[in-house]
């Protein structure tokens, strides 16, 4: 079983380093549905995957100066308190009960099909912004845009574990159209660190993270995310993006059903 576990964090790992879509969305409903792992711990053991493969990512992008810190602190006062209050609702109403647990099952669903649209839609939505400038969000407006968005992320995230890869990055778009495509993915990564930290501690706390799981996984998904950052560029990104939202798609059904 063990060899498995290595093998599907080897599999996600070449997919997100591929496609730069969050291992979340596909992490967790693997875990779900092929190992029959409990949608709560499959979250809180995810988190804790995520914030380990993330800081290594933002460490990367900040010496590529690939990072707007600004944004970063903006999403971080909205997502941190999120996530610290949708971990004490988990605790209040049983993070390990049956019927929340098919409740974090149906928003695992949801996520994953944000993400469907993030990946299928993004560049239009990118379009969209740019063709109307004067529509797009100035100053304070665009600040408490941006903490809200990072408040509504930061309850996604800590429920699903789903959001702050494809969702955040377009939501990062939408708002600074102007951000290169590689600030995009660093500031994405960046402000993610923190916030999936938090929330596996809480996961933590809550008893709800399979120690062992986790290790297994981190094994298998470091040389996977290296090989699969080093066949991005021969693989096309289009074909990809659609091999996956297809695949999603299809996990999102068989959570609902």
């Amino acid at each position: 079983m063990l060899l498995t576990y290595i093998t599907a964090g080897f599999a996600v790992g070449l997919l997100v380093g591929m496609t730069g879509v969050g291992g979340g969305s596909l992490m967790t409903p693997l875990l779900t549905l092929m190992f029959g792992v409990s949608p709560t711990v499959a979250v809180g053991t995810d988190l804790a995957f995520a914030s380990v493969t993330k800081g290594a990512g933002t460490i990367t992008h900040r010496f590529n100066n690939t990072v707007d810190w600004a944004i970063v602190r903006r999403l971080c006062i909205g997502a941190l308190p999120a996530a610290l209050a949708a971990t004490l609702a988990l605790k209040y109403f049983g993070a390990l009960d049956a019927r929340l647990g098919q409740i974090i099952r149906y928003s695992i669903a949801g996520s994953v099909m944000l993400t469907v649209v993030a990946l299928l839609f993004r560049r239009r939505m990118l379009a969209w912004v740019q063709a109307k400038p004067g529509r797009q969000l100035q100053g304070r407006a665009l600040a408490n845009a941006t903490i809200f968005s990072g408040a509504v992320l930061g309850v996604l995230v800590t429920v699903s574990s789903i959001g702050a890869g494809a969702i955040g990055a377009t939501l990062l778009v939408m708002l600074y159209p102007k951000l290169t495509p590689a600030e995009v993915a660093g500031t994405d990564i960046a402000y993610a660190v923190p916030l999936t930290a938090i929330a596996a501690l809480g996961h933590w706390w809550l008893g709800s993270i399979d120690w062992m799981l986790l290790v297994t996984l981190l094994v298998g998904s470091v040389p996977g995310i290296t090989l699969g950052s080093m066949l991005a560029r021969k693989v096309p990104e289009r074909f990809l993006r659609g091999l996956l939202a297809v695949t999603l798609t299809g996990v999102a059904a068989k959570l609902v059903l």
